[in-house]
């Protein structure tokens, strides 16, 4: 049986509003017709602190050390918790949410397009799987996450090595199209991660950052040799063909669609309007 084709786009290192502004674009094709769903890796210049649709960037962000780090800023369209971009492959995954592979529900389609995730760690050799919330504690933390931070809050079908967290991923429905996309770390710094966030004290931050180590962890800390960038970007592509049944065909933008992106990335993601709105 002949598999479905999905494109598959490569972009590299591309600044914050670039790399929001490519998502919604894919988006706006598949909903169009345009183009058929698609996979796409990608990474960030300069290192960059996204923040969910729904968060409060006056109460919860500390931008002066965003500034300090010399980060790069932008609020995501999904929603989600904050996610420092530096050591680490994004992805995102465009499909229409008819697909005849496609649950109905955000959490089920979530777990399907997980699927291809967590065959991509499964080929980096390390024993990933699927956490379900168990206690009424846990379920109760997924609608009021008590932390900014992403990799604290626990969700659905979270990717689990050795009980900690390795990937945070986040969705969104418009226009008929699912959109998600997320970080599998290859490496963190904690210190940094949580010196981006306004805390009630210092003593809630310290001992935030002490139950983080137990909640997350990035692969070269478990891994039993150095993983590079472009190792995971082999991993999770062959990853992504298996656990979603298909094949990757690869493609490069036209200048035309260059240009749609740019002006997306103009007009929504580098406007304070947009990034500092709630």
């Amino acid at each position: 049986m002949t598999k479905e084709v999905w494109r598959f786009i490569d972009s590299g290192a591309g600044s914050p509003s670039f790399n929001m502004a490519l998502d919604e674009a894919l988006l706006d094709w598949n909903s169009e017709g345009k183009i058929p769903p698609v996979i796409r890796f990608y990474g960030w210049d300069p290192a960059t602190l996204s923040i969910g649709y729904f968060q409060k960037v006056d109460k919860e962000i500390d931008m002066e050390q965003v500034k300090a780090h010399g980060l790069g800023f932008v609020r995501r369209p999904t929603g989600g918790r904050g996610v420092l971009h530096e050591h680490e492959l994004t992805y995102s995954v465009i499909v229409s949410e008819e697909h005849p592979d496609m649950p109905k529900t955000v959490t089920e389609a979530y777990r399907v397009i997980s699927e291809g995730i967590l065959k991509g760690f499964h080929h980096l050799g390390m024993d990933a799987y699927f956490a379900v919330p168990r206690t009424a504690e846990e379920r109760d933390s997924l609608k009021n996450p008590r932390s900014a931070v992403c990799f604290d809050a626990p969700s659905w079908y979270e990717l689990v090595v050795e009980g900690r967290k390795v990937a945070g991923s986040a969705q969104t429905r418009q226009k008929g199209v699912i959109l998600q996309h997320g970080s599998i770390l290859l490496d963190i710094e904690e210190d940094k991660l949580f010196s981006l966030f306004k805390y009630p004290s210092d003593r809630v931050k310290e001992r935030m950052q002490k139950a983080f180590k137990n909640k997350a962890v990035a692969i070269n800390e478990i891994s039993k040799e150095r993983i590079t960038l472009e190792q995971a970007k082999e991993a999770f592509k062959k990853g992504f063909a298996e656990g979603l049944n298909i094949e990757l065909e690869p493609y490069d933008l036209s200048a035309e669609e260059l240009a749609y992106v740019n002006k997306i990335a103009k007009e929504r993601y580098e406007q304070d309007e947009w990034n500092f709105k709630r």
